[in-house]
């Protein structure tokens, strides 16, 4: 079972989206088929970003059942204390946490829609893999 980091952007877009292969992931991590890997910095992301009213204005889901998700997800995640700050010097420096949790869970992949961010530190460590929820789904397929 692939041990993934799920970034905040593709948890936001399953559950903006009605379907999609963001969703697909996300099923596949609440049904157990990846094993997703959650930090200290990674959950208060998570936990800001779905509390955003503005945000999900369109969505059908309710605050309660975004939070509900949040709850299933956090009950499939292995949990990873962070000890150690590598710094991979990302464009966009709040990124840096993904590496860092990916690196310390020693996760196969970090799934993310910004590949030109979170792919360009230049800190590289050769088995981590970035990848889109696509991509993810083709290199790692689950099955039922």
């Amino acid at each position: 079972m692939a041990l993934i980091v799920l970034d905040t952007n593709v948890l936001v877009g399953a559950l903006l989206r009605g379907g999609g292969t963001g969703r697909a992931v996300l099923r596949a991590c609440l049904q157990g088929r990846y094993q997703p890997v959650l930090g200290p910095a990674l959950l208060a992301e998570y936990e800001d970003v779905l509390g955003r009213a503005e945000l999900f204005a369109r969505s059908a889901l309710s605050t309660k059942e975004r939070g509900e998700v949040l709850d299933g997800l956090m009950s499939r995640c292995r949990w990873v204390e962070v000890f150690y700050a590598w710094r991979p010097n990302l464009p966009d420096e709040g990124d840096n946490h993904l590496i860092e949790l990916a690196v310390a869970a020693q996760a196969d992949a970090i799934v993310t829609r910004n590949l030109r961010d979170v792919a360009r530190g230049e800190l590289k460590f050769p088995t981590l893999r970035v990848l889109t929820p696509e991509q993810c789904l083709e290199v790692f397929p689950c099955r039922p």
